[in-house]
């Protein structure tokens, strides 16, 4: 499948960031608030087109979940860009709502897609268990879990989980897509303030990955469930009752990673493969799921 940019357009990066409290996720939805339609409709205000260039991004995240490194990309006329492309992001900054900011717009390397040319995807979740509950500057962003947590016993229990399995166990099944997955991060690491932070890092997440597996690890961490539990409902390849996805506003998407110019259009059509784990029929391709 090629990902050719038609002749005449220019495709630029946009990196951006937003809070995503009051957003119905990333992705368009009719009479919905939601991070693409905000973004879309600035575009087309800000260059005063007649038409939508719509974005594709890197990881569709779900609603409530924030941003701080999300990338998307967008095909803009060569004449658009040339008129725009300088005075751009001083003109969102003046269109776009308070709560979404684009930080960065270049015209991006030849085979460059925002979704299939990313590696991997890093995220962090944010929880404390101070028994007074959340900082009121930071509620908006950290979990309150009423139990104390054994940070080492969750990074032992998510030793398991490392690696490329069908993570069906911890995924909202989705129509034609696969739930096989490499996750190359799962730690988690108390700060100073005592917020425990979970880095979460995979080549690509399907929905409600990270919260499951947050959810599943509290557990752990809390004494409810044993160090080899989450290893066991990975196993099982089924959803678990006991695994509960947590909620969303502390998830933070942090960082999109992309492989040197020269590979991104080869990273661009190897994501689009049908994935398999061995020996297992074949399934959808899946990239940058929302979670």
């Amino acid at each position: 499948m090629s990902d050719e940019v038609e002749p005449g357009y220019v495709r630029v990066r946009l990196d951006l960031s937003y809070d995503g409290k009051d957003f119905s996720g990333w992705a368009k939805q009719r009479e919905r608030r939601t991070v693409q339609g905000e973004v879309e409709s600035a575009l087309r205000t800000v260059t005063r087109s007649d038409e939508t260039y719509e974005l594709t991004v890197a990881g569709r995240t779900d609603a409530g979940v924030h941003a701080r490194g999300q990338v998307a990309h967008v095909d803009l006329p060569e004449s658009v860009w040339a008129e725009h492309g300088d005075r751009l992001l001083r003109r969102l900054a003046g269109r776009l709502p308070k709560d979404v900011r684009v930080w960065r717009a270049v015209e991006a390397p030849y085979g460059f897609n925002a979704r299939f040319s990313a590696i991997w995807r890093r995220y962090a979740y944010r929880v404390t268990d101070h028994p007074g509950g959340v900082d009121p500057l930071l509620r908006g962003h950290v979990l309150w879990h009423d139990w104390e947590l054994d940070v080492d016993a969750m990074n032992a229990a998510s030793q398991a989980l490392l690696g490329e399995h069908d993570f069906a166990a911890y995924c909202k099944r989705r129509e034609g897509a696969t739930t096989i997955r490499t996750l190359q991060t799962l730690s988690w690491e108390r700060g100073a303030d005592g917020i425990v932070t979970a880095t979460v890092r995979a080549d690509a997440f399907c929905h409600n990955m990270v919260r499951s597996l947050v959810g599943a690890l509290l557990f752990v961490g809390d004494g409810h469930r044993p160090v080899e539990w989450a290893g066991k409902v990975l196993a099982a390849g089924v959803r678990d009752s006991a695994v509960h996805v947590v909620r969303p506003h502390g998830l933070t998407l942090e960082e999109v990673g992309y492989p040197a110019d020269e590979l991104l259009m080869a990273r661009n059509l190897e994501a689009r493969n049908k994935r398999t784990l061995p020996g297992a029929a074949g399934s959808a391709p899946g990239t940058g799921g929302c979670c």
